[in-house]
């Protein structure tokens, strides 16, 4: 593994391109941030709102993906109050407990904004027969619910004549990933890898589920993808998760630091709805050897909070320690014994990157701090 000079992205995270300096294609987002114009940047952003407000009359005139946290609150502060669009709001909820926090947070984007929200529960018996299929076969559990977030507002903005939707950060180019292009259209995300498709056959003739079951899990018709003018707000504003969670604090938002010290992670307040689906982040440690606190210790590098030697101390603290919580509700969820659960885990492990010790642990062969 070779990690970043700048921050503590390794080479491993998938899509994620080094210079020759041997920096992180996402490092390299944030450097070309001091070349770009953001007044003209913003100048297309209320061209765009321009076009579409009041489209429909008294009707929704644009549309927002949301979950409830606080890049959420920020994304509808920016089209309710700011430009001044009648959003409607769409939200995938995973049927996994939820926090108090998360509880909280949905309710208030709606009543802090004054919003409707229109939410599918996904089927529960086919999301408990897809996340057993995906963990065991790829390690990737939550697949089923992470690709409804991405294709149920394309077809619910669709449906309601609202070509405008409105998504947070471009994930590929902020972080790092496989559909990697500075652009404001949003309309290719699914290719960023987050979701990417698997193929339907085989998940029919291996999950026991049923072509009516992966309906939504489709991509829109380019038809119907042309039609929409999906837009990313990160290309138009210096996206900054830890700026937007300040922000949604002051408008009501609740973090998770009365709540929960999750043992995986360096922050308080990214992806604080529930505790199961937190699993599917963490598992990309034994598959690509970094985890959540790789993942926000970079970021907060590349924002200027934290110097790399910091980051590479939260990293050796705290990415390799999922949250008992976070298994406990996995577990009750989809039916797994512990036992059965961390044998999976074994078998997920990378050998090329991971070597057992003594006290049979899985241990990174090449981690940051012995670079």
């Amino acid at each position: 593994m070779k990690y970043c000079k700048k921050c503590v992205m390794p080479d491993t995270r998938p899509g994620i391109t080094f210079n020759e300096e041997g920096v992180c294609s996402a490092c390299q987002s944030i450097e070309r941030r001091k070349t770009i114009d953001w007044n003209a940047r913003w100048k297309e952003f209320e061209a765009i709102c321009d076009k579409y407000r009041g489209m429909n009359g008294d009707g929704y005139d644009c549309a927002v993906a949301v979950s409830g946290g606080k890049d959420s609150h920020y994304q509808v502060y920016l089209m309710k109050e700011v430009m001044h669009m009648n959003p409607i709001l769409f939200s995938v909820e995973d049927n996994f407990p939820m926090t108090n926090a998360g509880i909280h947070n949905i309710q208030n984007l709606s009543e802090e904004f004054g919003c409707n929200i229109i939410s599918i529960k996904p089927d529960r018996k086919a999301q408990k027969k897809l996340m057993r299929y995906m963990f065991e076969k790829y390690g990737k559990p939550t697949w089923y619910v992470d690709r409804l977030i991405y294709t149920y507002p394309l077809l619910m903005a669709h449906k309601f004549n609202t070509p405008l939707l409105v998504y947070g950060e471009n994930v590929s180019y902020e972080y790092g990933g496989a559909d990697y292009e500075e652009t404001y259209s949003a309309r290719e995300q699914l290719n960023n890898g987050v979701a990417s498709g698997v193929d339907e056959q085989e998940l029919i003739d291996n999950a026991g589920v049923t072509v009516q079951d992966l309906v939504l899990t489709r991509a829109p018709s380019r038809e119907v993808l042309d039609s929409l003018d999906p837009i990313y707000i990160s290309y138009f504003v210096q996206w900054n998760s830890v700026k937007n969670y300040e922000f949604a604090k002051k408008r009501g938002f609740h973090d998770l630091i009365h709540e929960w010290d999750r043992t995986q992670c360096v922050d308080w307040w990214d992806q604080v709805d529930s505790r199961a689906y937190m699993v599917h982040p963490w598992l990309k440690y034994p598959k690509f050897g970094h985890a959540n606190a790789t993942d926000y210790a970079a970021r907060l590098v590349r924002y200027g909070m934290i110097t790399r030697e910091e980051a590479i101390q939260l990293v050796k603290e705290r990415d390799h320690r999922l949250d008992p919580l976070c298994v406990r509700d996995f577990c009750e969820f989809c039916g797994y014994t512990e036992t059965e659960f961390w044998n999976i885990i074994d078998s997920l492990y990378n050998r090329d990157l991971f070597e057992k010790n003594e006290r049979d642990e899985w241990v990174l062969k090449h981690p940051v701090w012995e670079e």
